[in-house]
């Protein structure tokens, strides 16, 4: 399923350029872009997104995945769908941009709570900013961060930066993981 992934958001969501024309939120030109909204959106991609990152998280002991509106959203929905289907739930929730502006005026949408274990998500880890952000508010709102994962990682110092961010955290394994990486899909983009 990997496979099929990596082939997927190559055909989909990747763009190269010799020249640096795409520009990033971070205002840096790159040659090359990831818009993973277009695999992770798509029925094929939603299934294949869902499955790998579930069998990723499979046996931790999770009770929500989420990350920072809009790029975590469909992971997020994807795996929670996939984990009621595995006998598995895991409850999908939202970090928002900004807090709500009425009522609880709260950062965090979803059936998670204080105490909750949770599993960050994001579309793309470039500097890893939003992904942080989302650390932060879920850590804030008292959820306990068992796992990061990245749909992809463009290695250009996001993930350390994720990683240093959650360094405090004691786990007995991995914590901070990319499905794909920029290196997966270029070697595609050279054949």
């Amino acid at each position: 399923m990997k496979n099929k992934l990596i082939r997927l958001i190559y055909e989909k969501a990747f763009k190269y350029s010799e020249e640096p024309v795409f520009k990033l939120v971070s205002g840096r030109m790159s040659n090359y872009y990831f818009n993973c909204k277009t695999v992770t959106l798509n029925p094929e991609g939603m299934y294949l997104t869902g499955n790998v990152i579930f069998e990723m998280i499979r046996e931790l002991p999770a009770r929500g995945i989420g990350g920072l509106t809009l790029g975590a959203d469909p992971i997020a929905n994807a795996v929670a769908y996939t984990s009621y289907i595995k006998s598995k739930p895991i409850e999908a929730f939202v970090v928002r941009k900004t807090a709500k502006s009425h009522g609880t005026m709260q950062w965090i949408e979803g059936n998670v709570k204080a105490g909750d274990k949770v599993v960050i998500v994001d579309d793309v880890i470039t500097t890893g900013k939003s992904t942080i952000e989302a650390i932060a508010r879920a850590r804030e709102a008292g959820l306990e961060i068992i796992k990061v994962i990245a749909l992809v990682d463009r290695q250009e110092g996001g993930y350390e930066a994720v990683a240093e961010s959650v360094k405090d955290m004691k786990a007995g394994y991995k914590l901070v993981e990319s499905v794909i990486t920029r290196d997966d899909v270029m070697a595609l983009h050279r054949k």
